[in-house]
C-alpha cells in the first residue's frame, strides 16, 4: 500500500511559477483517515488599484500557502512516514523532521497547542493584513483536528531543493544536477509511538564541503 505524497507535490509544483520555501504532511493516528498536505511558496502578489499592465502596484502580499487534502488509505503510520521520506528524498532535502504531537484538549496542555494544531491541518484561523495566510482544499480538516485535539497527531517538515528557494545555497554530495535524488530512499522508517511529544530526524543530506553543521 502506498501514497501519492510525491505525485501531489510534483503536480502542484508544475503548476505554478513559485518557488516552495517548505512542505509539510499532518495526520492523526488513525487508519484510513485524510492526510492534509501543506505547500509553502516564496513569492509576493501585486495588489493594484486597477488591473491593467500600466498600473502602479500599491502593495505586496505574500503567496498564501495551499493546504490539500489526501485521500489515499494507508493502515500504518509507517506508511504514511515512508510516503514523506520518499517525497523529501527524491526533491532533494537535507532531512525530514517527524514530530509527534498529543493532543491539546489534555489538561495542563499550553493554548500555544491549539494554534499549532490548527497550523499543522491548514487551517490557519486568521490571515495578515486581511489576506489568507493558507488557502486550504480539504473538505475534512476540521474534523481532522478535532480528533487531533483529543489524539493526538503527526507532523512531518521539509526543505526540497528541486524547484525551491534552497537550490542555489545547496551544500549536498548526494543531489544531482537538479537537486534531485534517485529512488527509493534507502532509510528505514522508525515506528512512532504517539506517546506525548517526540521528535525524529532522518538525516539525508552530506556536504560537498565535508564540513557538517552544527
Amino acid at each position: 500500500m502506498s501514497m501519492r505524497v510525491l505525485e501531489c507535490i510534483q503536480d502542484q509544483m508544475s503548476s505554478t511559477s513559485f518557488p516552495l520555501v517548505a512542505i509539510t504532511l499532518a495526520a492523526v493516528p488513525c487508519p484510513d483517515t485524510p492526510v492534509i498536505l501543506t505547500l509553502h511558496w516564496h513569492g509576493f502578489i501585486r495588489e493594484k488599484l486597477i488591473e491593467i499592465e500600466e498600473a502602479q502596484t500599491i502593495a505586496y502580499n505574500p503567496i498564501p500557502s495551499s493546504a490539500l487534502q489526501l485521500n489515499d488509505r494507508w493502515n500504518n503510520l509507517v506508511t504514511v512516514d515512508s510516503a514523506a521520506m520518499e517525497a523529501a528524498w527524491t526533491l532533494g532535502a537535507w532531512d525530514v523532521a517527524r514530530a509527534e504531537r498529543p493532543g491539546c484538549m489534555r489538561p495542563g496542555a499550553q493554548g500555544s497547542e491549539a494554534l499549532e494544531c490548527l497550523q499543522a491541518f491548514g487551517s490557519f484561523p486568521y490571515g495578515i493584513n486581511g489576506n489568507h495566510v493558507v488557502v486550504s482544499d480539504a473538505p475534512d480538516a476540521d474534523d481532522l483536528v478535532q480528533l487531533a485535539a483529543h489524539r493526538g497527531y503527526l507532523m512531518w517538515v521539509f526543505r526540497p531543493v528541486k524547484g525551491s528557494i534552497w537550490a542555489e545555497y545547496a551544500d549536498d554530495a548526494t543531489l544531482g544536477p537538479e537537486g534531485t535524488r534517485a529512488g527509493p530512499c534507502p532509510h528505514t522508517p522508525i515506528p512512532p509511538t504517539c506517546e506525548g511529544k517526540r521528535r525524529t530526524v532522518y538525516r539525508f543530506g552530506i556536504p560537498a564541503s565535508g564540513k557538517l553543521d552544527s
